[in-house]
């Protein structure tokens, strides 16, 4: 996860998060038919379903946006469910199971359509979809979720939003977010479960508070925390979160906002080494990651710690572009690129200023826009800023060719994932990976 204390606006969301989020087209099927409900995928076993009044208890409940610009929404259940009125207190459908319906919007309007267009009369507020059954998960674009789903009309589309405590919001997130591991990685798990938490519980405010003006507290993306509902749970990560329920890092009384990244290459950095006008944090100072038996960084677990970075003229000219780009320029003109060198490096080790040597000057890159300039051919950022260059290659004094070689996987603030795997691997156990990665903190209970 790349994430960091940010703003959002819906519409800018909404246009952005397209393609990922686009909508496939739903085949009405007749009500008679049952489908069976999705099961867990790669063997993992069965998954609880959710409590039965969980969502009117003391829990956290987070919304979380699983779309921002839909035109039509497929929803369905597992078994009995119903879609209510924001506030009404008879369902406007009743279903058992396995019937395929979707949101329609008109304007501010919304209406669910069924089996042989079936619908209902359009609706001002949202739309919620509930289960009934206590075995029930409610479905969206074929994905089943715990909690509810609300459909929520807007000037850019549908938005659809999972309300789910957070605990159970947990299951799909630390899954995805470290991956499902080893019975032995069960300490690093765990210490991602409480990290998660406490990101989560900075968002998410305590039961009974105002609901959000955007109408969710996070997006079930790299932009907070990737999020995959009940598909992506696995038991040994349910086993993590369950013996960690609750609990959050705080520092000095407070609750930590607890970032964390793929893999570090050796040091984690401080997040002024990462993110623009960041605030410094006393629980994310930077700190060495390397194993005193071995020598090796702890993340050296992970095969592509180490990695190799080409890229041919074309690559150098859109980097060129964007470089001009985030310092301003709106029509960038052409320019030559002739050198590349690195201007400084952090605390950390990694690039704190990249230069670009062009045939109208130098271009000074600061950290936080390196990974973004630094594009691959797939326009995939670049795995981290703890780099050197390894080659140059040059035709008529301009430059056709960089190879860069470095470490590590992410912004390389806060917990290590990989690193955490390789403490897990090596006995540490929850506390001591939690304390090296935030230094300073405790493990508590946020009410």
């Amino acid at each position: 996860m790349d994430v960091r204390p940010r703003v959002h606006r819906r519409a800018a969301w909404a246009a952005s998060s397209g393609v990922l989020l686009m909508v496939v087209a739903t085949h009405c099927a007749p009500r008679s038919v049952t489908v069976a409900p999705v099961q867990p995928t790669g063997g993992v076993g069965t998954v609880s379903p959710t409590m039965a009044g969980r969502l009117d208890g003391a829990d956290r409940i987070a919304r979380i946006a699983l779309a921002g610009s839909v035109t039509r929404a497929p929803v369905s259940a597992t078994s009995r469910w119903r879609v209510d009125e924001q506030d009404g207190r008879e369902p406007l459908v009743k279903g058992s199971g396995g019937e395929r319906w979707r949101i329609e919007q008109r304007g501010t309007l919304l209406r669910i359509v069924g089996d042989g267009d079936d619908a209902t009369p359009w609706r001002h507020g949202a739309l919620v979809a509930r289960p009934v059954a206590s075995d029930a998960f409610v479905q969206y674009n074929g994905k089943r979720y715990r909690g509810e789903l609300w459909f929520t009309a807007t000037d850019t589309g549908i938005l659809v939003v999972n309300r789910v405590p957070v605990e159970d919001y947990l299951r799909g997130v630390v899954s995805l977010e470290m991956g499902t591991r080893q019975p032995t990685d069960r300490s690093a798990l765990e210490a991602q479960a409480v990290a998660a938490r406490s990101y989560s519980f900075i968002r998410v405010p305590a039961a009974r508070a105002v609901e959000p003006a955007t109408g969710y507290h996070m997006l079930a993306t790299v932009t907070n925390q990737v999020y995959g509902g009940v598909d992506a749970e696995h038991p040994l990560v349910n086993q993590a979160v369950d013996a960690t329920a609750g609990l959050i890092l705080k520092y000095a009384g407070q609750i930590v906002d607890a970032s964390y990244f793929s893999s570090c290459g050796g040091k984690t950095a401080p997040p002024r080494d990462a993110w623009r006008d960041a605030r410094e944090q006393p629980y994310l100072p930077g700190v060495d990651d390397t194993d005193l038996a071995t020598g090796r960084p702890y993340c050296d677990v992970n095969p592509r710690n180490h990695w190799t970075e080409e890229f041919n003229g074309e690559q150098l000219s859109d980097a060129v572009r964007r470089a001009l780009e985030v310092q301003g320029a709106t029509k960038p003109q052409s320019t030559e690129l002739r050198g590349v060198e690195i201007g400084d490096r952090t605390s950390s080790g990694r690039v704190g200023t990249l230069v670009f040597h062009t045939s109208r000057g130098d271009i000074r890159i600061p950290a936080r826009d390196v990974r973004a300039v630094l594009r691959d051919a797939r326009g995939a950022i670049l795995s981290s800023t703890y780099f050197s260059i390894d080659h140059e290659s040059r035709g008529g004094g301009r430059l056709t060719g960089l190879t860069l070689r470095g470490n590590g996987n992410g912004h390389g603030v806060g917990l290590c994932q990989w690193g955490a795997i390789g403490r897990a691997r090596a006995g540490q156990d929850t506390r001591t990976i939690l304390r090296h990665y935030f230094p300073g903190t405790v493990l508590g209970f946020a009410d």
